[in-house]
């Protein structure tokens, strides 16, 4: 595992959960250095959130070890908590709040004030463009604001390292847009980790692919390197062996949210 000082600043190895008799991810190992942007592609069901709440320290795992910023995860959550930013798939929202008391009441949990907290929300709202819904409730707003104001909640403690779950579910083209722009500007100075199965957002913005089916790793390289000289959804059918498996596929009730 990852030292403090070492490159690698988001790793597992040999990480597994289990339920029961049920196989949730297993031996799952990969390491990811500073200011990489990986994209963790699979299919609905195959492991990538469970993975994603264990490395943020949201989930205990079966077995196995991860480290964030060279921090262990189930000894070091605190600290580690300081320099990740999380973004869930459905973001820590209070629909009642705007966006701008939404950052006031985290900024506060973190212990900024004043100056300070105005400085860092003025920076978040201008880096995911929330000038114009700053005083609406929450939950008022589109899809695709609700998902900046989790961002911005998200860097508003400007972690070293961004973990994001499908954050581009449900957007429109534009919203799309906004977003991987978004991660252009980030991918300067932070390492970050999206899970999603939608294939064009690997192309778009990841430096590599972390490709996981049935709780396990089954690829990790470029996304030129998956593809090939084909497409990546023919890539995306032959990993999942779609159409051959669909038949023995893991029950839906079963892998929600995994």
């Amino acid at each position: 595992m990852a030292e403090p000082g070492n490159k690698a600043m988001i790793a597992a190895e040999g990480l597994s959960k289990y339920y029961g008799s049920f196989v949730a991810i297993e031996n799952i190992t990969f390491s990811i250095p500073r200011g990489q942007v990986v994209a963790f592609l699979g299919p609905n069901g195959a492991g990538k959130s469970t993975t994603m709440k264990i490395l943020s320290g949201f989930l205990g795992a079966s077995s196995g070890k991860a480290s964030v910023a060279g921090l262990d995860v189930f000894t070091n959550r605190i600290e580690i908590a300081r320099r990740l930013g999380y973004l869930p798939e459905n973001g820590p929202l209070y629909l009642d709040m705007t966006p701008l008391e939404l950052l006031r009441f985290f900024g506060g949990v973190r212990g900024y004030k004043d100056r300070e907290l105005d400085s860092r929300i003025e920076r978040v709202v201008d880096l995911c463009a929330l000038q114009q819904v700053l005083e609406k409730p929450t939950g008022k707003l589109s899809r695709g604001y609700r998902q900046r104001t989790g961002l911005a909640q998200a860097l508003l403690h400007d972690p070293e390292v961004l973990i994001m779950d499908e954050p581009t579910a449900g957007l429109d083209p534009n919203q799309i847009r906004d977003f991987r722009t978004n991660i252009g500007n980030l991918r300067q100075s932070k390492t970050i980790l999206i899970s999603t199965h939608i294939l064009q957002e690997v192309e778009a913005v990841a430096d590599r692919v972390l490709f996981v089916h049935n709780g396990r790793l089954v690829f990790d390289g470029t996304p030129a390197e998956l593809i090939k000289q084909d497409t990546l959804e023919k890539a995306f059918y032959e990993m999942t062996d779609y159409g051959r498996n669909s038949m023995s596929a893991r029950p839906q009730e079963a892998t929600d949210g995994v």
